[in-house]
């Protein structure tokens, strides 16, 4: 980016994460909260946690990974309405039809969610951008891929905001463009590939960059050309359909996930990115992925994007030594 834009730095400017696992590493999070929000001197002041996305399993409106949380939607919605943080639904399944729009189970989270915490007990009034409590307000996000079911969770639960899934694999500038412009849609998350298309992202209304969620973490081959079926193959899967497995194309990809891998990756976006590039820039949403990986890589993420250098062992031991949870 250029200098004149590096220069546009805002002390007050904040980056919020959008974290993986809202049900499948609930019991991560019942752990790691408690120490973020008491000890909040081991954390770096220029990012907060904004919300924590994730689906429960065999969620017919699922998609992007097949889910395995099987944490009490109830327990989960107590645990974010406590600490103000903001639950983003993962229906990002692309391949609905009309008949699954009143699938039972995913319109009974739709009722538990779509009223946010508030002081009074009221509907969600006066929150913030990024969706995290303001004057006691909390406000709850959908990720979705379908437009079939954009529309009939805008008509029958109208309190959600919304955030086009990464799972369209947007890696045209000009359809991102136009999916930026939609105003159904507070967030927007491209593809990783064009996390650094700095002429690109220059160029767009400061409106338009604060709707940016960049995917920072993802260690999917930069050169793959079959994704889009990849995330079809997972909605089919949520759907209950016999298909087999996706075959991933990737010349690592016996090797799984590994989060050194995906810091090597072109599209990776670390802790430097965000503070000297994306922050300054006007850019302020960051999505953290690993929704199928363990709780103990996810805490290692954790640690590098949120904890600084010196306190990450406290955290680390904090976490590892509560008896409650199993890491592995």
């Amino acid at each position: 980016m250029s200098d004149q834009v590096i220069r546009q730095w805002n002390e007050a400017a904040k980056a919020y994460y959008s974290l993986p696992g809202l049900f499948e590493f609930y019991d991560l999070y019942k752990v790691f909260l408690p120490i973020y929000r008491k000890n909040r001197e081991y954390f770096y002041d220029w990012c907060e946690i904004g919300s924590i996305y994730g689906a429960p399993q065999d969620c017919l409106w699922g998609g992007g990974r097949v889910g395995f949380g099987d944490a009490s939607p109830e327990d989960v919605k107590a645990l974010t309405d406590e600490y103000g943080i903001s639950a983003h639904l993962t229906f990002s399944n692309s391949l609905l039809r009309e008949e699954h729009l009143s699938d039972k189970r995913c319109n009974a989270l739709c009722k538990l969610f779509e009223h946010g915490a508030a002081e009074n007990g009221t509907v969600a009034q006066g929150t913030a951008e990024n969706g995290t409590a303001s004057r006691g307000a909390l406000q709850n996000g959908i990720i979705v891929t379908s437009d079939l079911l954009l529309d009939y969770i805008r008509k029958n639960y109208p309190e959600f905001y919304f955030i086009s899934s990464t799972t369209k694999v947007l890696t045209n500038p000009e359809d991102l463009s136009a999916e930026l412009s939609r105003e159904e849609f507070r967030y927007v998350v491209p593809d990783f590939r064009l996390n650094k298309a700095f002429g690109f992202w220059d160029g767009l209304p400061s409106e338009q960059k604060r709707k940016v969620e960049f995917l920072c973490n993802e260690c999917c081959w930069f050169s793959c050309y079959d994704r889009k079926n990849c995330y079809e193959n997972v909605s089919r899967k949520s759907l209950g359909e016999d298909c087999e497995d996706h075959v991933c194309v990737s010349p690592t990809a016996g090797d799984g996930y590994r989060f050194s891998e995906a810091m090597k990756n072109p599209g990776f976006i670390g802790i430097e990115d965000i503070k000297n590039v994306y922050i300054p820039a006007g850019f302020d949403q960051f999505k953290i992925e690993g929704r199928s990986l363990g709780s103990a890589v996810i805490l290692e993420m954790l640690l590098y994007y949120m904890v600084k250098p010196e306190h990450q062992l406290k955290v680390r031991e904090a976490v590892y030594l509560d008896s409650m949870l199993d890491l592995f």
